[in-house]
């Protein structure tokens, strides 16, 4: 059974979820540590020989220690680079908290040392007409990983999603910064200084900007020990 399971949400979409669970995975593994992940729903799947495919979800095996299926890791796999409940609708498939809760505790009972389990956007994608994404980190009781992209208006962003976080009974375990561009956005230092202050948790790194980034690289920004502390 995995000794401990995180989720990671983004406080938007395309703020760099998988790239960060990619280096946290990679520095877990420089400990020795053996690791699992999972994308449950991924949008913006590409047709190939295999079957629908996405690159989120092949870089989370690529960067993982323990082998698992490709479905194993993403479930369902949705082909239009849309809203996941939307993608799904169009698709014909059933998309609920129940579902995606089931294929979390099936990879909860494999051995490992750390899980990180992936969600999709930020906190209240939805999933359906009745339900969001949260409810599975919150059916399964997870600490949550917040990802916090440098550019402006993050401040707010982070805030307000740690705070739902909160709202909805769970435990903010730590964030991790991700410089999205090249270009460093205007007074970094005093955002970083007010976010380290504020958001009420671990910062477990700050990642820098990279054209074609490797995790295993950015995972020596990464400290992860906090991750186990509770």
């Amino acid at each position: 059974m995995a000794r401990q399971t995180c989720f990671v949400t983004g406080t938007d979409t395309s703020v760099g979820k998988t790239l960060v669970s990619a280096a946290l995975l990679c520095a877990a593994r420089k400990r020795g540590l053996r690791t699992l992940a999972m994308k449950p729903v991924a949008s913006g799947c590409e047709q190939t020989v295999d079957g629908l495919r996405n690159d989120d979800a092949l870089l989370l095996m690529s960067a993982m220690t323990e082998p698992l299926s490709y479905d194993q890791v993403n479930p369902i796999a949705l082909e239009p680079a849309i809203a996941p409940h939307v993608a799904a609708a169009q698709a014909g498939r059933q998309v609920s908290v129940q579902r995606l809760v089931g294929f979390c505790r099936g990879l909860q009972l494999r051995p490992a040392d750390l899980l990180l389990i992936e969600g999709a956007g930020g906190w209240r994608v939805p999933l359906n007409d009745r339900e969001t994404y949260a409810g599975v980190p919150v059916a399964l009781n997870l600490p949550v990983i917040m990802v916090v992209p440098l550019q402006l208006g993050c401040i707010n962003h982070a805030l307000l999603t740690a705070e739902a976080i909160r709202a909805d009974g769970l435990r903010v375990a730590g964030w991790v910064a991700n410089r999205p561009a090249p270009v460093i956005m205007n007074n970094e230092s005093e955002t970083l200084d007010y976010l380290l202050s504020h958001i009420g948790a671990p910062c477990l790194g700050v990642l820098p900007w990279s054209e074609e980034p490797d995790p295993d690289s950015l995972s020596a920004c990464l400290v992860i020990d906090s991750l186990f502390e509770n």
